[in-house]
C-alpha cells in the first residue's frame, strides 16, 4: 500500500517536472524566434511574409510556454 502511494507520488512529481521543463523549452525557442524576427525586420533581410510566419510562431511558442510555467504546480 505504501509503495503504491509512493509510486503515485513521484510519478505525479515527474509529470510536473516534464509539464516545467517542456514549458522552458517552449519558452525559449520562443525568445530565440522574436530575437530573429527582430533582426531581420532591422535589417530588412527577409521577406514580409516570412517574418510574419515566424513572429506569430515564436510568440504563440513564448505564452504557451510562460503559460506552462506558470500554471504547473510545484511539488517537492
Amino acid at each position: 500500500m505504501v509503495r503504491y502511494l509512493f509510486n503515485i507520488k513521484l510519478q505525479s512529481i515527474v509529470t510536473m517536472n516534464l509539464k516545467r521543463t517542456f514549458g522552458g523549452i517552449l519558452t525559449l525557442l520562443g525568445i530565440i524566434g522574436l530575437i530573429y524576427t527582430g533582426i531581420n525586420i532591422i535589417q530588412h533581410g527577409a521577406h514580409f511574409a516570412t517574418l510574419a510566419v515566424v513572429g506569430v510562431i515564436s510568440l504563440l511558442f513564448f505564452f504557451s510556454g510562460i503559460s506552462l510555467i506558470r500554471t504547473t504546480a510545484d511539488q517537492s
